[in-house]
């Protein structure tokens, strides 16, 4: 491809996170390069095209193995709003290169000739673990206001520091990432999720630099605890496991409350489900944990009765996701020993799914109830819940005939005197 351009006359040079993966030794397979060429001169040499963005200079080209790779004319910034930059080509690659957010990401590579362009130091940089705006970081954080979270971001991906003058930067910027979109913060949160093992130093930087307070002001205030709680759960990311995200997030949130945390999700642009899922998760950790917590750090389980009450609280279903959020926090915290918290997980599972904690698992419904003689209306739920309780307290209690004579009871009304 880079060949292909090069031989039509058009200087063309690799570029983007492929260069500065591979300078660190990751391996990267989405190679993107920068041409001289135009949009339509790109277009007239390649067969399979895309006009990804043709109107900022970018056309994806489909390689014999189809995958695309963006190949970008050299450009400058004409003027921006802060997100969305109007440009004009026929810069030189320099040029191209200083419109670039951080000095790792604007060294170019030539392929063909074997030979880095590094205008700005990046590999320096890279080899001192720096993040660095290229030239003036205040001027780079106004054109595109979501470059202070892709510092943070990468300087958390990589384990690296941001260089002091480019942090400034971020601080200054922070009260104007309100002009981002929803979506794209959204997009971040989710990167830093599953592109940093331990993204507690991201969310730290989010919170210390007032990024949360900006555009998550649920977060504003966020502790050092429950980021750690972030850390201590697997990295989302395999589609196989899609509780992890849902985990991470609901870590997050979970000083939150359930109500506040459905409030910040929605406004995020969360879909409905990961709304669900997590404000859910949160609301049964804010309800349970305070009273769950103190029995734990003295080594002590709860009784069998009191964890079928609880895994009826939290919903058979989301009862190994509680617990594998309040173990996060309690790794976070300290003061449970790991030993109880897998007695814990080992029980309540066992609980929720072969113990009576539902309606659902009760050996009698309401048609047994009505052709019991017990009218139809509101007491009639209210004796399937009493006679759930009941269970609940006593399993071996879940007989149609012990459940039977219990409802008559309690549908026999009481004398008033």
């Amino acid at each position: 491809m880079a060949r292909t351009l090069q031989q039509a006359g058009f200087e063309t040079w690799c570029v983007g996170g492929a260069v500065r993966d591979a300078l660190m030794g990751e391996a990267h397979l989405d190679w993107d390069l920068a041409t001289a060429a135009t949009p339509a001169q790109v277009r007239k040499l390649f067969r399979r095209t895309v006009p990804v963005g043709i109107e900022f200079g970018t056309i994806g080209v489909l390689d014999r193995d189809n995958v695309m790779h963006e190949v970008t004319t050299f450009r400058r910034d004409v003027k921006t709003d802060g997100r969305h930059a109007v440009v004009e080509f026929g810069a030189s690659l320099d040029e191209d290169l200083a419109r670039r957010d951080f000095t790792i990401n604007a060294i170019a590579y030539d392929p063909l000739d074997h030979r880095l362009h590094d205008p700005f130091g990046g590999q320096i940089d890279l080899a001192r673990r720096v993040v660095r705006a290229v030239g003036d970081a205040e001027a780079r954080m106004r054109e595109d206001r979501l470059r202070a979270l892709r510092a943070i971001r990468f300087a958390a991906r990589f384990r690296f520091e941001i260089e002091p003058d480019t942090w400034k930067a971020i601080v200054g910027s922070a009260p104007f990432l309100t002009r981002l979109s929803p979506e794209r913060v959204k997009q971040e949160l989710e990167k830093t999720m599953e592109q940093v093992l331990a993204p507690s130093t991201a969310f730290a930087r989010w919170r210390d630099s007032g990024a949360f307070a900006s555009v998550v002001p649920t977060l504003t205030h966020v502790s050092d605890e429950t980021l750690r709680a972030v850390d201590a759960l697997p990295r989302p990311g395999l589609a196989g496991r899609p509780l992890r995200k849902t985990l991470r997030i609901a870590a997050l949130f979970s000083e939150a409350g359930g109500k506040e945390a459905e409030r910040a999700l929605r406004d995020l642009r969360f879909s409905n489900q990961d709304i669900a899922n997590v404000s859910v998760l949160v609301d049964r950790w804010s309800r349970f944990a305070p009273s769950l917590t103190p029995s734990l750090a003295a080594d002590v389980l709860p009784t069998d009765a009191d964890l079928r009450r609880l895994a009826a609280g939290i919903g058979r279903m989301r009862v190994a996701a509680f617990v594998r959020l309040a173990a996060a926090h309690w790794s976070a915290g300290g003061g449970v020993s790991p030993a109880v918290v897998r007695r814990l997980y080992r029980r309540m599972i066992t609980i929720a799914f072969r113990e009576p904690i539902e309606l659902a698992d009760l050996a009698v419904d309401g048609d047994d109830l009505r052709s019991a003689g017990i009218a139809t209306g509101p007491a009639l739920g209210k004796i399937l819940h009493a006679l759930l309780q009941l269970v609940i307290d006593e399993p071996a209690a879940n007989t149609r005939d012990a459940l039977l004579g219990a409802a008559r009871e309690l549908a026999v009304p009481t004398d008033p005197a």
